[in-house]
């Protein structure tokens, strides 16, 4: 029996490296638009953009989705989405995926997984991820998680942008050493799932040092003994659009996809 969920998309217009960006144009549709497909498709019960602009709101029910106006002062997606679940009187109980509002390749299946992950588990987050692959070790634009297949098999112990010279060794050898733990390293992806009630928690928590160094505030869930479940993404995922570069990628594949 699947596992029902509501997805919470936030989104700003604002954005240092590509200003207005949920706007932007994917193939005639707003970028937003597509996010919003996306979670459709993933089999949502309801999915709610939370942004801080009227603009972003009207496209939005301009193609029959739900839009809610929230702060513009928020200083993350999950303080936005957090908001959101309040006005949107959500069940204490109720399963909530926040799928950013930049990362309209992400494949439904995965977001249907993430919040599976959530419900069998029992954690206070679930997020997923997919293999690590050699070239993106030293990119700090891609975060890396840390996991352990012995205790609390499949769940996070650590997310870091930089490499450790285990990692390396791991994508060497494509094996975690004895001595590492057992532990396995994977590129994170930007999704998570949590109870509606979890969110109101995790947002009025101090966010740590090691959160405000690496600008990762899933560290902060980790840092006061919460448990994040990981999921193996069950199919490659595209990244996130945040630069025009990304953009005009995404255009491309979107134009690849409808030509078949």
């Amino acid at each position: 029996m699947s596992t029902p969920f509501t997805v919470l998309i936030p989104a700003r217009y604002a954005s240092r490296r590509l200003p207005g960006k949920p706007l932007a144009d994917l193939k005639g549709k707003p970028m937003i638009v597509r996010v919003a497909e996306v979670a459709r498709a993933a089999g949502a019960r309801r999915v709610v953009v939370a942004t801080d602009d009227g603009r972003i709101a009207d496209a939005v029910e301009s193609f029959n989705f739900e839009a809610c106006i929230t702060s513009t002062h928020h200083a993350s997606g999950t303080d936005r989405i957090a908001q959101a679940a309040a006005m949107l009187q959500l069940e204490a109980g109720e399963v909530v995926v926040n799928l950013q509002g930049d990362e309209p390749l992400m494949p439904p299946p995965v977001v249907a997984q993430v919040a599976a992950r959530l419900a069998e588990a029992g954690s206070a987050m679930a997020s997923a991820c997919e293999k690590l692959r050699a070239g993106d070790v030293d990119n700090l634009h891609v975060v890396k998680v840390v996991m352990s297949e012995v205790k609390s098999a499949g769940c996070a112990l650590d997310f870091t942008r930089r490499a450790t010279p285990a990692m390396r060794r791991y994508i060497k050898t494509g094996a975690a050493e004895e001595g590492d733990g057992f532990r396995t390293y994977h590129r994170h992806l930007g999704l998570y799932a949590y109870r509606a009630a979890y969110l109101g928690v995790f947002t009025s928590l101090e966010p740590p040092p090691e959160e405000q160094a690496q600008k990762l505030e899933q560290l902060r869930a980790l840092h006061n003994g919460d448990t994040i479940a990981m999921a193996a993404a069950s199919t490659p995922c595209g990244g996130g659009v945040d630069t025009p570069e990304q953009l005009e990628q995404a255009r491309r594949m979107f134009t690849a996809a409808e030509a078949k």
